[in-house]
């Protein structure tokens, strides 16, 4: 009688424990199911505009750039060690100086890898004609201040100058840069006569390129 009664009580047990195992059963599978995979890491992206003022700053909006990276400009068939301007980053909307002439580019992400660099991502970039646009009193006294407003492509190193007009496009004299602010006060020179305001532009592949120039008498 003993015995019958053990076998019941190990009969149930055993039934107790199948029917809590195929209730677990279903929930943990399911609980497999949802369980996602490893997250991949992301990928870069790159994005700017496609056609821009040569000599102009690109604004460049970039995401997930590995460590390293740098931002380049080059011709479509150069190879990715070949480039006409290269930056390294420092933000994630970085000021890409383009080339000063008139042409078909590409815009690339690069890295180093096995101590040469590979193109990341690249997107074409086409350059149209510079221009500028000088405004200044047409006579100013000798030692006075001369107001004048620059506007053009604005590149990092593009100036507006006072000079004489015979003088060379690399010739120096009282300057601002457009890019830090359109307007600004030159001095005029001690000397009387007649002068020269100039948009230098001074870009890749065209340095020292005049783009505007305007009469100034000094009385």
């Amino acid at each position: 009688m003993a015995a019958r009664q053990n076998g019941a009580s190990v009969g149930a047990l055993s039934r107790r424990t199948l029917l809590i195992a195929g209730g677990l059963w279903p929930a943990a599978a399911a609980a497999r199911k949802q369980e996602k995979p490893s997250a991949r890491p992301s990928q870069p992206s790159l994005s700017a505009a496609r056609t821009i003022m040569a000599g102009a700053p690109l604004g460049v909006l970039l995401s997930n750039a590995p460590h390293g990276a740098r931002l380049a400009i080059a011709r479509p068939d150069e190879p990715a060690d070949k480039a006409i301007v290269v930056i390294e980053l420092t933000n994630v909307v970085p000021a890409v100086p383009t080339p000063g002439a008139i042409g078909t580019y590409e815009l690339r992400l690069t890295a180093e890898k096995d101590g040469a660099p590979t193109v990341l991502l690249r997107q074409a970039l086409a350059t149209t004609e510079p221009s500028a646009t000088l405004a200044a009193p047409e006579r100013v006294g000798r030692g006075q201040g001369l107001p004048v407003r620059g506007i053009g492509p604005n590149g990092e190193q593009d100036r507006v100058m006072l000079v004489k007009p015979d003088a060379p496009a690399d010739t120096d004299g009282p300057r601002f840069f457009p890019a830090e602010n359109v307007e600004a006060t030159l001095e005029a020179p001690d000397q009387p006569g007649v002068y020269e305001l100039r948009y230098v532009m001074h870009a890749p592949l065209a340095e020292h390129r005049i783009l505007a120039r305007r009469q100034v008498r000094v009385e």
